[in-house]
C-alpha cells in the first residue's frame, strides 16, 4: 500500500513538474515569437509596398526563412511534450497550433519556394499590358479594372479579360507547377498528405469539403434564378448571347466575374428609384480617403470599440503612390508589437478611392484591424481568429450595416430616402450581385487547388480543369478560346500568393449569422436587410466578446457566444435575400427565360413548364392551383426547412410580402 501510494504521489509530482516545464517553454516563445514576428512582417511590408526594390525583395526573403527557423527551432524542442500527458486544455491547444506546419525541412528546398513565390508576387503585381487605343501601358489597378467596371463595349471589355490573363497567367504557370511540388513535401514533412490538407486543417473538421459543399447545394437554387434573370437582361445589351447558354467572362463587370455589382444598371429592377450608390455624393462633398477612413473608425467606435492606434493612418498605405509599384490588393496587416510611442501597430494596405465600393472595402479591412486589437493580450499562438473564415467575416458584416439605407442617412450620404418594396428589391439586387454571385467562386478556386495539391488535377490539365470548374459552378465561359498554354488561375491575385480562399466563402455565410445575432442584440425588429447595428453598444460587446477568443478555443465555441450556434447555416443568408428571390422567381415564369446551362441544367423537369405540386415533407405531394413564383419558392423552402409546418408559416410570411 504504501509504495502504491509512493508511486502515484511521485507521479503527480511529475505531472506538476511537466505542466511547469510546458508553461514555462510557452512563456518563453509567446514572449519572443511577436518580436520574430515583427521582423518578417516588416520586411514583407516594405516589399509589398515597393515591389520593384530588389533589396526589399531580399530582406523579405531574409526575413522570411529566419522565421521559418526559427519556428522549425521551436517545433523541434516543443516535440519533446508530444505524447505528455495531464496537460492543461490551453496547453495542449497551444502545442497542437505550434506543431501545425508546413515549411520544409529542407533549408535549401525552402529558400527555393521563397524565391519562387516572390517571384510569382513580382509579375503579378507589376504586370502590364499595352493599349494601342490609348498608346499606353496598364496596370491591373486602376486601370484595367476600370475598364472591366466602366465599359459597355464588347471588344473593349474582350481586351482588357484576355490582355491580363496573356500578361500574366503563362510567365506564373512553371513557377506554380514548382511552387505546388516544393508546398506539398513541405506538407508531407509535417505529416499532412498533401498541402491542401494542410490548409484545410485550419478548419479542425475533417469533413470540410463535404460541409462546404452542402452549404452551397443550399444555396445554389438562389444563385442560378440570379445567373437565369442576370442572362435574360445582358442579352438586352449584347444580343448576340445565346439564351440558354453560359455567359462570357468579360460581360459581367469584374475581373474575375466574382462580383456583378457593376453591371448593376443593365440589371436594375425597378428604374426611376432613388439609388443608394453614393458615389457622386461623396466626390460632391469632396471627401478625401483619410474621411472615409474616419467614417470607418466611428462606426466601430459607435459600437463601443476602442480608437485606433496613434499614427495607424500615417503607417498605413492608403493611397496607390505614384512613384514605385506597390501591391494594391487590399490587405491588413498585424506587425505583433507596439510602436516606440506605446501604439499597437497595426495597418491597412490599400490603393483607395473615393467610391463607395472602397467605403464598404475599408469596413472590411477594418473588421480584420479591430479582430488584431482584440485578441491582442492572447499568447502569440492564439493571437489569429477562430477560424480563417471568421477574420473575413467581421468587416464583411459590419459592411451589411453601412449599405443599408438608415445608416447612409445617419451619416450624411444620403439626403433623403424613402423606403418601400420596389426600393428593398433594388437594395437587395445590388447586394445579391455581390454576396450571392461571389458563392460560387469562393467555393470553386480552392476546390481547383485542393485538386491541384491531391494530385487530382495534373499540369496538363490546370487550365482545362479551371474553366469546367468555373462553367459548372458559375455558369461563365471564356470570351476567347483557352488552351493548356495559358494558365487563368494565376490571372487572380490569391493563386500567385499563397492565399487559401474558401475562408471567404465560409465568411459569405457567417457573416449573415454574425449579422441576425447583432440585430437581435441592437433591438432591432423588422426585415433583416434593413437592419443596420451603428451605435449598438450591446451588439458591439458580444461581437466583441467572441473576438477578443482569438484562436484560444475551437471555433464552433466561438460562434456560439455571439449567435448561441455552434454550427454554419445558411438561414440567415437566404432570409435576408427571401423578398428577392420570390421576385426573381416570379420574372423568370412571367419572362419566360431559362434557367441554368447546358454543364449545369436545373431545376429538375422543364424549367419552361410552370409547377403546380408542392410535395408535403412529412406525407405524400399535395396538389392545388397556385402561382409560379409560390410553387418555385416555396419548393425551395420545402427542401431546406423539411418541416410542413415551417413551410406553410413561411407561405404565409411570403404572400403577405408579394401583396403589400
Amino acid at each position: 500500500m504504501f509504495s502504491v501510494l509512493c508511486w502515484t504521489a511521485l507521479m503527480q509530482l511529475s505531472l506538476v513538474e511537466a505542466n511547469s516545464e510546458v508553461i514555462d517553454f510557452l512563456k518563453h516563445f509567446n514572449t519572443h515569437a511577436p518580436l520574430e514576428a515583427n521582423k518578417r512582417w516588416i520586411a514583407e511590408w516594405e516589399y509589398s509596398t515597393n515591389v520593384s526594390s530588389e533589396e526589399a525583395a531580399s530582406k523579405k526573403k531574409a526575413a522570411t526563412l529566419a522565421f521559418q527557423t526559427f519556428l522549425e527551432d521551436t517545433r523541434k524542442k516543443a516535440s519533446r511534450y508530444s505524447n505528455l500527458e495531464g496537460l492543461s486544455e490551453t496547453l495542449r491547444r497551444q502545442l497542437k497550433l505550434l506543431r501545425s506546419s508546413a515549411t520544409l525541412k529542407d533549408k535549401q528546398e525552402r529558400e527555393e519556394l521563397e524565391n519562387i513565390e516572390i517571384e510569382m508576387q513580382k509579375i503579378y503585381s507589376s504586370s502590364q499590358v499595352f493599349d494601342v487605343e490609348t498608346g499606353k501601358n496598364l496596370s491591373l489597378s486602376p486601370d484595367l479594372t476600370k475598364i472591366m467596371a466602366s465599359s459597355k463595349k464588347h471588344d473593349r471589355l474582350k481586351f482588357a479579360w484576355q490582355e491580363w490573363r496573356d500578361a500574366v497567367g503563362p510567365k506564373i504557370r512553371p513557377l506554380f507547377e514548382r511552387y505546388v511540388n516544393l508546398s506539398n513535401q513541405g506538407a508531407r514533412d509535417n505529416g499532412f498528405r498533401d498541402y491542401g490538407e494542410y490548409w484545410r486543417s485550419d478548419y479542425e473538421i475533417d469533413n470540410l469539403p463535404e460541409i462546404v459543399e452542402n452549404l452551397w447545394k443550399d444555396l445554389e437554387p438562389f444563385y442560378k434564378e440570379l445567373h437565369a434573370y442576370v442572362r435574360a437582361k445582358l442579352r438586352e445589351q449584347y444580343p448576340h448571347g445565346k439564351k440558354k447558354d453560359a455567359i462570357p467572362a468579360h460581360l459581367l463587370g469584374n475581373m474575375w466575374s466574382q462580383s456583378w455589382t457593376n453591371i448593376y444598371p443593365l440589371v436594375e429592377p425597378i428604374k426611376n428609384k432613388l439609388s443608394l450608390d453614393v458615389t457622386k455624393q461623396m466626390i460632391d462633398d469632396n471627401f478625401t480617403v483619410e474621411r472615409m477612413f474616419n467614417i470607418t473608425e466611428s462606426f466601430f467606435l459607435s459600437l463601443g470599440m476602442e480608437k485606433l492606434p496613434k499614427d495607424f493612418v500615417r503607417r498605413s498605405m492608403i493611397r496607390k503612390p505614384d512613384e514605385r509599384d506597390v501591391v494594391c490588393h487590399a490587405s491588413a496587416w498585424d506587425m505583433y508589437v507596439k510602436t516606440k510611442n506605446g501604439a499597437k501597430d497595426v495597418r491597412i494596405k490599400q490603393c483607395t478611392e473615393v467610391t463607395q465600393e472602397w467605403l464598404v472595402t475599408t469596413h472590411h479591412e477594418m473588421g480584420h484591424i479591430y479582430y488584431f486589437l482584440s485578441y491582442w493580450d492572447q499568447p502569440y499562438l492564439f493571437r489569429d481568429s477562430a477560424n480563417p473564415g471568421f477574420h473575413e467575416a467581421v468587416g464583411d458584416t459590419m459592411s451589411l450595416s453601412v449599405s443599408t439605407p438608415r445608416h447612409l442617412v445617419k451619416i450624411g450620404l444620403l439626403k433623403e430616402y424613402t423606403q418601400d418594396e420596389e426600393a428593398d428589391i433594388n437594395n437587395l439586387m445590388k447586394a445579391a450581385l455581390s454576396s450571392i454571385v461571389f458563392l460560387p467562386f469562393g467555393y470553386l478556386l480552392d476546390q481547383w487547388r485542393w485538386g491541384v495539391f491531391s494530385g487530382k488535377i495534373q499540369p496538363s490539365e490546370y487550365n482545362t480543369e479551371w474553366w469546367k470548374l468555373r462553367t459548372m459552378y458559375q455558369g461563365i465561359k471564356p470570351p476567347v478560346e483557352r488552351s493548356e498554354k495559358d494558365f487563368d488561375p494565376g490571372a487572380k491575385f490569391h493563386v500567385p500568393n499563397d492565399v487559401p480562399y474558401i475562408r471567404y466563402f465560409i465568411s459569405s455565410v457567417l457573416q449573415f449569422q454574425f449579422h441576425k445575432a447583432a440585430c437581435k442584440l441592437a433591438g432591432f425588429d423588422g426585415p433583416l436587410h434593413q437592419c443596420s447595428i451603428y451605435q449598438s453598444k450591446e451588439a458591439g460587446k458580444k461581437i466583441s466578446e467572441m473576438l477578443q477568443l482569438g484562436t484560444s478555443r475551437p471555433w464552433p465555441e466561438a460562434l456560439e457566444k455571439l449567435t448561441n450556434k455552434t454550427t454554419m447555416d445558411v438561414g440567415p443568408m437566404r432570409e435576408y435575400f427571401w423578398p428577392l428571390y420570390l421576385w426573381l422567381r416570379k420574372q423568370r415564369c412571367e419572362g419566360e427565360y431559362a434557367i441554368g446551362w447546358p454543364e449545369n441544367p436545373g431545376p429538375e423537369g422543364d424549367p419552361w413548364v410552370v409547377p403546380t405540386t408542392l410535395p408535403d415533407a412529412s406525407t405524400k405531394p399535395m396538389t392545388k392551383p397556385i402561382s409560379a413564383v409560390e410553387a418555385y419558392a416555396h419548393a425551395w423552402t420545402l427542401n431546406s426547412a423539411g418541416t410542413l409546418i415551417m413551410t406553410i408559416a413561411s407561405l404565409f410570411v411570403s404572400l403577405n410580402v408579394m401583396n403589400k
